[in-house]
């Protein structure tokens, strides 16, 4: 019998999710994020769910733009971090993909391109995030530039908002009014709002709306919010219970013995571990489900395998399916348990972990 670890993905609720993203903002086009295979989810998977309705998708660079190039997705592809040398030109003009432009190297090549068509071309302004962008003073000057290129179709512009999953935090409005400010006198389209944006700053949804997580079905602010109940779970982690075995008070549990039993103690083995991409770090308490119902993670999480609370479930045995997180177990639960986020457990899933696919609305 094969290792019963595995995911499931349901891509009607990534469709789900995306048009929820849209209903936010009718006015507005979304680009899907589909970075780092599409969160662990699988990129070329998610970008033929979409592909129908999507108005183009993200990701990070060449090679994953031409991943799904190759696969027959033919909707416009933005490269988040542009491009990292001019060599790169020609797979952007063969594949019709469209680049960020964040600094003044990346500048200089797209000018001296020489593309056998015009391209389209998103400039990015660092108005605080302050990793990538031009600086706020520079940027009208990079607009002129690729304006002047006879090669560039269209340049949409736009920044990336460091603390918009803190709906009160001031830097946000502060972005907005750098944006404004220094982008507002010139002409195209603005893309501003990230997944957690697009839910809870309408001022930042501009024209080109770009969901992430939420795509997935994680909001970006935890699970009291309401967004937490519009979106659809899309990845269920799965396993099953291994072994079963009974434990009396003062019996430690796995490494490091790092839960003791105070009570008898039904334990279960299951067979998933931080080798899956189970976040190590998780703390006992991290909520679990044995048979479809709520139960807790005890001891540390090892390599191959970690251990569940069934005191409350004397019936259960070895075979019985757990869920690790999905529609259950929040992903964001096990994430805050774990001193991670949704994106780390999501990305983190291991080669070794098969995926499955439904698409039942």
């Amino acid at each position: 019998m094969a290792r019963p670890t595995r995911a499931r993905v349901d891509l009607a609720a990534i469709r789900h999710n995306y048009r929820y993203a849209k209903a936010q903002a009718p006015g507005a086009r979304a680009l899907a994020v589909v970075k780092a295979d599409a969160y662990g989810h699988g990129a070329v998977a998610v970008a033929r769910t979409l592909a129908a309705e999507a108005d183009a998708f993200a990701v990070a660079c060449t090679e994953e733009a031409l991943e799904l190039r190759e696969a027959g997705i033919s909707n416009p592809i933005v490269l988040l971090e542009g491009i990292f040398e001019p060599m790169e030109l020609q797979a952007l003009d063969r594949a019709e993909l469209t680049p960020v432009v964040h600094q003044a190297e990346q500048l200089d090549w797209l000018c001296e391109a020489r593309a056998s068509k015009p391209f389209p071309v998103w400039l990015k302004m660092d108005t605080g995030m302050h990793r990538l962008g031009f600086t706020p003073p520079d940027f009208a000057a990079a607009y002129a530039r690729l304006k002047a290129c006879a090669h560039v179709s269209e340049v949409v512009l736009m920044t990336h908002l460091a603390c918009a999953d803190e709906p009160e935090h001031p830097a946000t409005q502060a972005q907005l009014a750098c944006f404004s400010a220094h982008a507002g006198g010139l002409p195209g389209a603005r893309s501003i709002a990230n997944s957690a944006a697009v839910l809870a700053c309408p001022a930042a949804h501009g024209d080109w709306l770009r969901p992430g997580i939420m795509l997935y079905g994680a909001t970006p602010f935890g699970e009291q919010h309401p967004s937490a109940r519009a979106l659809r779970p899309t990845m269920h982690l799965e396993s099953e219970l291994i072994s079963v075995r009974g434990l009396a008070p003062g019996e430690a549990i796995g490494y490091g013995g790092r839960f003791v039993c105070t009570a008898p103690t039904r334990v279960g083995v299951v067979a998933a571990g931080y080798a899956d991409g189970y976040p190590r770090h998780a703390k006992d308490g991290t909520p679990a489900a044995v048979n479809g119902k709520h139960t807790r993670i005890i001891g540390r999480v090892s390599m191959d395998m970690l251990t569940v609370d069934l005191t409350a479930q004397p019936q259960a045995q070895p075979g019985d399916p757990v869920q690790l997180w999905g529609d259950l177990v929040a992903a964001n639960d096990v994430a805050a348990a774990s001193d991670t986020i949704a994106y780390q457990l999501f990305t983190g899933l291991s080669r070794r972990v098969p995926i499955s696919y439904s698409d039942t609305d």
